[in-house]
């Protein structure tokens, strides 16, 4: 059974950064996308940023896309998002979550793919 954790959330004021983690353990990931996901107060899960399978590609939302830095360490049992540049907008719980596909091209289009969840990190940007 995969397990992840998710750490690293916070509270920081607009223009600061954070770097959060996500470790796993169960399984050999080297063969799923690991996606990053959030979720604002009363708004739906949106996603935020995926490395696909052996780290080939990565994706990112429009939102995000230039601030956050999504990546994989070498051991591969640990996924970070860099987020600089934050804005109040980017407050809400951080979720990280895998699901098997080793295609090189990741998504976070299809929520329904990521089986596996951690339990979420909050992040809160505000002065």
């Amino acid at each position: 059974q995969l397990q992840l954790v998710e750490s690293g959330g916070g509270w920081v004021q607009p223009g600061g950064s954070l770097t959060l983690s996500c470790e796993f353990s169960g399984l050999t990931v080297d063969y799923y996308a690991i996606a990053w996901y959030r979720q604002a107060p009363q708004k739906e899960r949106e996603g935020v940023s995926c490395i696909s399978a052996h780290a080939i590609t990565t994706n990112y939302a429009d939102s995000v896309r230039g601030r956050f830095t999504i990546s994989r360490d070498m051991a591969k049992t640990t996924v970070y998002l860099q987020m600089n540049s934050l804005t109040p907008e980017d407050t809400g719980v951080y979720y990280c979550a895998a699901g098997w596909d080793p295609s090189p091209i990741c998504t976070t289009a299809e929520k329904q793919k990521y089986h596996y969840w951690g339990q979420g990190t909050q992040v809160t940007v505000s002065s």
